[in-house]
């Protein structure tokens, strides 16, 4: 049984986790983070991870295996902290991280196993690879545009999956390529190494992204739409059970490593 604190667990995507956790054997949610702590579930919540923390320390809750953050950058200090000291390992769903921040979690990674991706959806991974095969083929002759849609409570723009892919495509192509997120202020030719970044934010959107390869008199688009949450939080109880299946080093890894 794989003992889970999801850090996150009053929001959209915590309460799926939640959900999903508790229809399986093979773990369970021991405890739950978030500031805007509430009673009346099925596990002790705790407002900041130094209160879940001292509970462990008492026994008056069970002591996680893992952590599931679905929250906030701002939880990131604290949740590192726990990490850290009680040497849990952690999923980190969230995105949005300023640089300085994912400074921290490769400083943490030196000590505690830490698991990062800008999405958790087995097919995003998937389009991810083939955006960089993709890559690797058509350009320079093709450039590349991103184009991602969310909800309209979504605070990170662009997401941090269509971050994730623009990676991907680089990954693909020798030469330096630089983003654009915003052309409305600029006069001129398209670069060719440019990468173009275009959001989209209305309604309940749970997440379309498209990553297109425009070429003469050709266009190829890879595409991904998810139409449940529950895409997400299953690749995270998924990663949370492949990190602790065995004992894993100090490091980072991603879906990329559960997929292998």
């Amino acid at each position: 049984m794989t003992n889970i604190l999801l850090s996150g667990y009053l929001g959209r995507m915590g309460k799926v986790v939640a959900e999903m956790a508790a229809a399986r054997d093979d773990m369970k949610v021991v405890a739950g983070v978030d500031v805007e702590a509430k009673e009346g579930f099925d596990f002790p919540t705790f407002a900041c991870f130094k209160c879940a923390a001292k509970a462990f320390e008492e026994g008056s809750a069970e002591k996680p295996d893992v952590i599931i953050d679905f929250s906030n950058p701002k939880a990131l200090k604290g949740l590192l902290f726990f990490a850290t000291t009680h040497k849990v390992p952690a999923i980190l769903c969230t995105t949005g991280y300023s640089d300085e921040q994912l400074d921290l979690i490769e400083d943490a990674a030196k000590e505690v196993p830490m698991f990062r991706s800008g999405n958790m959806s087995v097919g995003i991974n998937l389009i991810s690879e083939l955006a960089k095969r993709a890559a690797e083929i058509l350009y320079p002759g093709f450039d590349v545009e991103i184009l991602e849609a969310h909800h309209n409570q979504k605070l990170d723009a662009p997401s941090g999956t269509a971050l994730m892919l623009g990676e991907a495509v680089k990954e693909g192509i020798e030469e330096r390529m630089e983003y654009e997120f915003d052309r409305h202020s600029k006069r001129g030719k398209r670069p060719a190494n440019e990468i173009g970044m275009s959001s989209i934010r209305g309604g309940t959107i749970v997440g379309e992204h498209e990553v297109i390869f425009a070429g003469p008199d050709e266009v190829i688009k890879i595409t991904h739409s998810a139409y449940s949450r529950s895409i997400f939080a299953n690749g995270a109880l998924n990663a949370a059970r492949w990190m602790t299946a065995e004992t894993r080093a100090p490091g980072m890894y991603s879906m990329k490593d559960v997929l292998a």
